[in-house]
């Protein structure tokens, strides 16, 4: 009962303040502002806005937003800003392409020197439709080749490379990089931009089975030309996409990453892999904050990797079991004090990530909300008439309070499943914050970044999570 009174009294005092609801880039862009980090240019349509700023010296331009300014990205060769509302032509571009489920298969499968034939009939075998996997491998092929070609035409430079030849020397080659595939394809491409002015731009590959809500809109796929012109042009404006930085420091740490999209481990794989760096990496026994070589743009999630190593033997000769382990830590949230928790793992999340894992974590359904609603209503704490708009306008309304701008420099997070009861709490199950800290009591735990970097993070380990706007991913939102 006390539940249901506080997802009503939580949901009502927020359909009270209308203005509170509203999308934090919508609330920026009212209030005229050129982005959530100021003193950084203003493209695109803002162009004849700003042309009345010319009489104020560079400075004051770009204290205003108008770009141009001592503060304004510098790109190299005939890939620079000009004056305010200018657009961007890059010299050189990296295009990072992803491994599509059909060469993954032939990867998997090589050793064995299958034929195509063969692989056909094991994949039948397996209940997947090869032809159906050699289509979408087809469409993300002509794509790719339709993005290349339209750099070429403009005599840009490219470079094309898969998940293992893109590495920091092909991001400081480049000018600007350029994600093929879908979301987790841009997840990649950003991993290794640590430059504030190199802009990611995503495009999304296969659009029928992709939603790409990192990419740019689905008509550029086939219409890549257009969207190049449209960066000449100046119509568009920099988004800068805040992102999470983690600090490890304790007793026994490891800060070698395990790279989850290379290797495609299974969970047995997974711990004989960070077994491994232990001996082949150094280890700090104990020692002060070290900063950890990647950037969250989606969300870091930490947790029990396995489930337990306890096996119970049934009553079937040499049949065993194992039961899941649930992740035990302390947390103390924005400096909080803290505290004891048990539960199916933490996952902190920046605005960009809100719309991902976090949603689907914290989202209510349909069903639950119409329940908790009759409840109330039985008990007298809920006068209006209950029918199904209502029920959908407080479902909706309660999810999209989960969401925020991709801009904003602050996180949320979201315990998932906490046990509680007298020996442990969970205060707060979720909410926004600006610092997390964990210190870990589990015994074969992994704070995962963006699904795709895993370091170990066992007893003792003291992780710090934190937003700094100079992590800022920078990417584009073209006008429409």
């Amino acid at each position: 009962m006390s539940s249901a009174r506080g997802f009503l009294c939580g949901y009502f005092c927020l359909a009270s303040r209308p203005s509170a609801r509203r999308p934090p880039l919508l609330c920026q862009r009212a209030a005229g502002a050129s982005s959530a980090l100021p003193g950084l240019p203003l493209l695109g349509g803002a162009r004849r806005r700003l042309l009345a700023l010319r009489g104020l010296s560079p400075a004051a331009r770009c204290a205003a937003g108008a770009g141009a300014g001592p503060c304004a990205p510098r790109w190299r060769g005939c890939g620079g800003l000009g004056a305010a509302g200018g657009g961007f032509r890059p010299s050189r571009v990296a295009v990072v392409v992803k491994t599509t489920r059909y060469e993954f298969e032939q990867q998997r499968y090589r050793y064995a020197g299958l034929s195509e034939e063969d692989l056909k009939q094991l994949l039948a075998l397996k209940g997947s439709n090869y032809a159906g996997l050699l289509e979408r491998h087809c469409i993300h092929t002509k794509n790719v080749e339709h993005v290349v070609d339209s750099l070429r035409n403009e005599k840009i430079e490219v470079r094309l490379v898969k998940r293992r030849e893109y590495n920091e020397e092909t991001v400081r080659w480049a000018d600007a990089v350029i994600s093929a595939g879908g979301d987790g394809t841009m997840l990649l491409a950003a991993s290794k931009v640590f430059d504030k002015f190199k802009p990611v731009i995503g495009v999304n590959t296969d659009p029928e089975r992709s939603e790409g809500h990192l990419c740019l809109p689905v008509r550029y796929t086939h219409s890549f030309p257009e969207a190049l012109q449209k960066l000449y042009r100046g119509e568009f404006r920099w988004q800068w996409r805040q992102r999470i930085r983690l600090y490890l420091e304790g007793t026994g740490i490891n800060p070698t990453p395990v790279d989850l999209h290379e290797q495609q481990l299974s969970q047995e794989q997974h711990s004989r892999a960070h077994i491994s760096e232990r001996f082949q990496d150094q280890r700090y026994d104990i020692s002060g904050p070290h900063l950890l070589p990647v950037r969250a743009l989606n969300e870091v999630f930490i947790g029990e990797s396995l489930s337990s190593r306890e096996n119970f033997k049934s009553c079937k000769p040499s049949f065993k079991f194992s039961l899941h382990r649930a992740s035990y830590y302390e947390i103390s949230v924005d400096d909080g004090p803290w505290e004891k928790q048990k539960s199916s793992g933490l996952n902190v999340c920046t605005g960009t990530g809100s719309k991902a894992w976090s949603y689907n974590i914290n989202k209510v359904a349909h069903q639950a909300v119409e329940e908790i609603l009759k409840i109330a209503k039985k008990h007298g704490s809920l006068t209006m008439p209950l029918n199904t708009e209502l029920v959908q306008k407080v479902t909706n309304d309660y999810n999209e309070s989960l969401l925020y701008s991709p801009e904003e420099p602050k996180m949320f997070f979201s315990i998932r499943e906490p046990i509680v009861n007298r020996v442990f709490s969970s205060s707060r199950q979720r909410g926004f914050s600006s610092k997390v800290c964990v210190r870990s009591r589990c015994w074969d735990a992994c704070m995962v970044v963006d699904g795709g970097t895993s370091f170990e993070f066992n007893d003792g380990a003291i992780a710090s999570i934190m937003i700094d706007t100079e992590d800022a991913l920078c990417t584009v939102l073209l006008e429409e």
